[in-house]
């Protein structure tokens, strides 16, 4: 998955009003991006466990912080319970990305053609995530994993999509990942 995706506040969806509604409570509404094209570092509505384990929507600044000042926005959900850097996160600290789409690049030769995807018929998707804390703030990265064959010649990887009645097992740490995100098979538009 490439580093960008879209959330489309004037979709008709209701989920997705009452996470802006409930983040915009707790946060600085003007440094919480709501709508609109998400970039690597923008701090954006995510769904986590409160501390009482109550699936909440809290603002998370995207990609996690490297020493020299690189951002790891995504990882490979094969791996993930394997590296240092997302173990904890996967034991303890799943979240969930609500977006509208997401974008990709195909590449042929020096051109480019830039895609907006999502899951087929949907109009909110919701992406599986961790999360971690640094220096005081939340930050998150996507998980990816092989893509669906119809979007398959665009990319080698997409993120991990979560179908919304999955997104409390998701975040819940007494499930492993597995148990709680098995790949599956998903319709795709472009």
């Amino acid at each position: 998955m490439c580093g960008r995706y879209y959330i489309d506040d004037g979709i008709d969806a209701n989920e997705l009003r009452e996470i802006i509604d409930e983040v915009n409570q707790h946060s600085n509404a003007d440094q919480v991006k709501t709508s609109g094209e998400v970039f690597p570092t923008d701090t954006v509505p995510i769904i986590a466990n409160s501390r009482a384990m109550v699936p909440s929507a809290f603002a998370m600044s995207w990609g996690y912080s490297l020493p020299d000042g690189k951002r790891i926005i995504n990882a490979r959900s094969e791996t993930a319970e394997e590296k240092a850097m997302f173990r904890d996160g996967m034991a303890q600290r799943r979240c969930v990305v609500p977006a509208t789409n997401y974008f990709e690049w195909e590449r042929a030769g020096k051109q480019k053609t830039k895609y907006a995807i999502r899951p087929a018929g949907n109009g909110l998707m919701y992406m599986a995530g961790i999360y971690r804390v640094e220096n005081g703030r939340p930050v998150f990265t996507i998980l990816t994993r092989d893509p669906a064959e119809s979007i398959s010649f665009i990319h080698n990887r997409m993120p991990v999509l979560l179908p919304s009645d999955m997104v409390p097992d998701w975040i819940n740490p007494k499930y492993r990942p597995s148990e709680s995100a098995a790949p599956e098979q998903i319709g795709m538009d472009i």
